[in-house]
């Protein structure tokens, strides 16, 4: 052969090298486990819990908190948004049942997480729940919404009923609202308080408590002094507090719906299972649901049935369906030893099949997992937001207290009323809400539509760092080529191609080299039947000879055919020259030691490498070629992609280096590979992202896993991260603003207290619903 194939690359085992891998400061999020002094790696164990009774920032910052001060626990983080605790920690120095007692002391309540569907379940009772608790605070809280007219003279055109002004009337109705509806609100205070915090109950329970019991005094003192004559009834306050709770409670039942929605990704993955499966046991078929089905089991797939789980063909053939994992359109056929994936449809054909991986195992159970770490957890742009909030609350309650002196002793001396309401309007508009769901309902969002696009983001650490990215490094054979040798061209000698090519690929098919099999391929390809070859010999270095219908044939490189002293023609060697400056190899052949004719074998690209090449260059992104080849094939293969920057003749374990001295130069890098034997480099690079085909994907070595083959995903994850840290600016902003303005509104005394708490309930649905349109972008 001309030009020796590349050699295959040694498999590294990915944990190790992330145990030793030199990263940039961009990978603090997982040298996190390592600073943990004794707590190594490889003893901590992982517990997902749902937590209950959180109400805004400051309640996850606080758990977060607790839950990190545990001795064992090496990492803990809280999402507001999923309601849920992600736990590392050592099983011999803490226990699951502590972690929960730990929450449960800080006054919430916490267990282990449980399956999809019974958090679907979960998450509708809290809906039913706000429900009722929206039906019974509006349908009391209305009539006195509706006494509000006898207090404004311009609307004073509205009847208003006299019994409805009557304080013992108004007391009846406030009272379920503030201590039934409103309950949740002092209990949850309450905890926060005795565990010396703050959060959105206490601002709650502080504003409508002062309301509702300043208009309780004001009644009884009504009671007393005027014998409660109706006609000399006082200005109450009991709306404020009862439409206050209600406008509270109907934000939280929109936040619910809206929440529900984001993890519409996941509900769509957990869809794409078979429910059932017809397993063979004891020479019976038998119908089972497939999370019966054992590793081992033997499983029929009729025609239009989705594969129940992930294993290998026994018997049959069919073309199976794979878009809804690799996103390729076209469907691949499977045959006897082929591997096939749980949840892709058989189209055609009856398919027998040994079940590998079952449950929790298979490859989609995977990227279900992946995809609900990625949402639950927190991007490091959060720490601006949990910062804010863990101060915010005590913070706002003095501002509240400064706002009652300056009305009640300078603005409006004597005028307790009016001191009180704008004092309650600042502690109702400051509630933090809004800024606890703001990035992880858009890292939520995000992960999820990502997910869609066959783009798997292993955290939300990950999904903001990509979008820094303005250098992407390619390994060429597999990631820009298709990582298998194909016969491109053929030049017979004597002008009939078909029968020059029947010859050589008859000497070549007992030959195990890929550029063998790559002629061996071409051959069947065209319709040419091979014939059996004799005397078959493999000349390392050199070529093959053998025997095809009793004529000697060879096939290799110029060395081979001076071995056997084969004169090669005038023009032979400048046609070699030409097709390897254009990446192919080149083999020359002879029949009975005459010069026959050449054939060329390249590994091509990927039909869509050159566009998406194209597409990172428009994003602004600088594109590099790394690979092991020689420059020559190297730069023909660039040159084809688009690619201007080629790095060759690199080994595996000099990758990493190369990687090392991009980043020197100030560039923020993410290598592209094939997950296992480009290890080093994706470990390096600030993000490594691996091109997997869903059977393969390597999710331990890489922070991105792209599940279609082809590098248009590259492009698509970079456009999620920027959409998304577009989206939690967006909502970061809005959410400070909101408060910025706010405070000092209410404080003013232009803000009414039931204004100030229906700003507040809409500021916390508009976050969400902003980030909700994450999952309608385009890429």
């Amino acid at each position: 052969m001309e030009t020796a194939h590349p050699s295959a690359r040694d498999a590294r085992d990915v944990r190790d090298v992330q145990d030793t891998r030199d990263a940039p400061e961009a990978r603090d999020a997982r040298d996190a486990r390592e600073a943990q002094g004794t707590l190594g790696v490889r003893e901590l164990e992982q517990v997902q819990l749902q937590i209950t009774g959180m109400t805004c920032a400051a309640c996850a910052n606080r758990i977060e908190k607790g839950l990190s001060r545990l001795p064992g626990v090496a990492r803990a983080h809280v999402n507001l948004a999923l309601e849920t605790a992600h736990v590392e920690f050592s099983p011999s120095a803490v226990s699951v049942a502590d972690v929960i007692r730990k929450v449960e002391q800080l006054g919430y309540r916490a267990a282990v997480k449980e399956e999809r569907e019974s958090e679907k379940d979960r998450r509708q009772r809290e809906i039913d729940r706000q429900k009722r608790r929206f039906a019974l605070s509006a349908v009391l809280s209305l009539p006195l919404l509706w006494t509000m007219a006898g207090h404004f003279s311009f609307l004073s055109f509205l009847w208003v009923p006299g019994w409805l002004m009557n304080p013992w009337v108004q007391l009846a109705l406030a009272t379920p609202v503030q201590f039934t509806v409103g309950g949740p609100f002092y209990v949850g205070a309450y905890k926060a308080l005795r565990n010396r915090s703050a959060n959105m109950d206490v601002l709650v329970a502080l504003g409508t408590s002062a309301a509702y019991f300043y208009s309780l005094f004001l009644t009884v003192e009504w009671a007393f002094t005027s014998g409660g004559h109706a006609g000399h009834a006082p200005a109450l306050y009991f709306e404020t507090s009862a439409v206050l709770i209600t406008l509270i409670v109907l934000g939280k039942l929109l936040e619910a719906l809206a929440k529900g929605r984001t993890s519409e990704a996941i509900r769509t993955l957990m869809g794409l299972r078979a429910k059932t499966a017809l397993v063979i046991r004891d020479g019976r078929e038998i119908r089972i649901p497939a999370e019966e089905v054992a590793v081992g089991d033997i499983v029929l797939v009729k025609p239009g049935e989705k594969i129940p789980v992930d294993g290998e063909v026994l018997e049959g053939s069919a073309a199976v369906d794979e878009s809804m994992l690799t996103g390729e359109s076209m469907p691949v056929e499977k045959g006897p030893g082929d591997p096939v994936i749980g949840a892709t449809v058989n189209l055609n054909g009856m398919l027998k099949v040994r079940a590998a991986k079952v449950g929790k195992d298979t490859t989609l159970a995977q990227i279900v997992r992946v995809v609900e770490e990625a949402q639950g957890s927190k991007a490091p742009i959060q720490r601006v937001a949990d910062v804010i909030s863990g101060i915010f609350v005590p913070v706002v309650v003095g501002i509240a207290l400064v706002t009652f002196l300056v009305w009640f002793v300078w603005a409006a001396p004597g005028d307790f009323a009016k001191a009180l309401r704008n004092a309650i309007a600042v502690l109702v508009i400051a509630c933090p809400c809004a800024l606890g769901l703001a990035t992880p309902t858009s890292v939520m969002a995000g992960s999820g539509r990502a997910a869609e696009l066959c783009v798997l983001f292993r955290g939300g650490e990950y999904l903001e760092l990509t979008h820094r990215i303005d250098t992407v490094v390619l390994d060429k054979t597999g990631t820009i080529t298709k990582g298998k040798p194909e016969l491109t061209d053929v030049i017979s000698a004597a002008g009939d191609e078909r029968e020059f090519l029947r010859l050589i690929a008859a000497a070549e098919k007992p030959s195990e080299h890929p550029l063998a099999e790559a002629v061996v391929r071409g051959a069947a390809a065209r319709g040419i039947e091979i014939p059996a070859a004799e005397a078959f010999e493999a000349l390392a270095g050199h070529g093959v000879r053998a025997v095809v219908e009793g004529k000697e044939v060879l096939a290799g490189n110029r060395r081979l055919m001076a071995r056997y002293g084969v004169e090669l023609p005038e023009g032979a060697l400048e046609a070699v020259r030409k097709l390897e400056e254009e990446g192919k190899t080149a083999m020359l052949a002879a029949v009975d030691r005459v010069y026959a004719g050449m054939a060329a074998v390249a590994d091509t690209l990927k039909e869509t490498s050159r566009d998406a090449i194209a597409r990172l260059k428009a994003m602004g992104i600088e594109v590099v070629m790394l690979t092991g080849d020689n420059e020559r094939t190297a730069r023909a293969v660039a040159r084809q992609a688009g690619i201007d920057r080629v790095l060759a003749e690199v080994l595996p374990e000099g990758k990493a280096e190369e990687i090392r001295k991009l980043q020197a130069q100030g560039k923020k890098v993410a290598m592209v590979g094939d997950g296992i034997n480009d290890a080093p480099a994706l470990a390096a690079a600030d993000i490594g992202m691996a091109v997997g085909t869903g059977t393969d994907v390597a999710m331990e070595a890489a922070d991105v896993t792209l599940m279609r083959g082809d590098l248009t995903a590259i492009a698509d994850a970079m456009a999620i991260s920027r959409k998304t840290m577009a989206n939690i600016r967006q909502n970061l902003f809005w959410a400070l603003a909101y408060n910025s303005l706010g405070i000092p509104v209410a404080a003013a005394g232009f803000l009414a207290p039931w204004l100030a708490g229906a700003a507040m309930a809409l500021s916390s649905v508009s976050v969400v619903l902003n980030a909700l349109r994450l999952q309608r972008i385009r890429v």
